[in-house]
């Protein structure tokens, strides 16, 4: 590890949404040093290349091919760098991607500051950390379990935060709190779901509900 002078590690945040970065920077302020920030993929890799971070708090879904992406770009050329993705996101094809990809943990927003404080701490000393119910996920698709979906191609279709907006219907939410979650506003999320619908041919929320269920994306 790299750690600063006064022994904190030095963190890196990638996320595209601003107020998110803001707050994690607010958060973790006590426990790391937060050495840098990127909001978008080209960003990330030229920062990350330059400041050599411990650690790397990495967003999952970001226009020009999110986490997966800075991952593909970073770790062969700067393997000493960590990467935790930590995302919205809990559905098991973007944990195993991720994970493939050479990240060393994946969890969730839902995350405390204390247990993301850890959580950095633990991949910084070569550990990997998940959230409790991606773990399983990880175990299942390493073992070659065939009920893992790792790819689909009518999944395929979607965009990244069309895929949001749709795990966050499916589990109930209303437009309004899908708006607030992913800082969107109401319309954004109304237009995302009306793209969802027409390209799976389906016609209302309940349809999209089942079909999610099936293939474990909530």
């Amino acid at each position: 590890m790299t750690e600063s002078e006064g022994g904190r590690l030095r963190v890196f945040l990638v996320d595209d949404h601003a107020m998110f970065r803001a707050g994690v920077r607010s958060e973790l302020g006590a426990h790391v040093e937060v050495v840098g920030e990127a909001s978008t993929v080209a960003e990330a890799v030229s920062k990350i290349a330059t400041i050599e971070p411990d650690v790397v708090l990495l967003d999952v879904h970001m226009p020009d091919g999110g986490g997966r992406a800075v991952l593909d770009a970073m770790r062969r050329s700067h393997p000493q760098v960590r990467f935790l993705a930590l995302s919205v996101s809990d559905a098991a094809e973007d944990v195993i991607g991720l994970i493939r990809a050479g990240a060393r943990g994946y969890v969730t927003k839902t995350i405390s500051p204390d247990e993301l404080a850890a959580a950095i701490r633990r991949v910084a000393d070569g550990d990997a950390v998940f959230s409790p119910r991606l773990a399983g996920f990880v175990l299942d698709a390493f073992a070659s379990r065939p009920d893992v979906p790792v790819a689909d191609p009518e999944l395929d279709q979607l965009t990244n935060r069309e895929r949001e907006v749709l795990r966050l219907l499916a589990r109930g939410y209303a437009y309004k709190e899908i708006a607030k979650e992913l800082f969107i506003s109401i319309k954004t999320v109304e237009t995302h779901v009306s793209n969802v619908l027409r390209k799976l041919q389906m016609s209302n929320r309940y349809e999209l509900s089942r079909w999610a269920a099936d293939r474990r994306l909530v």
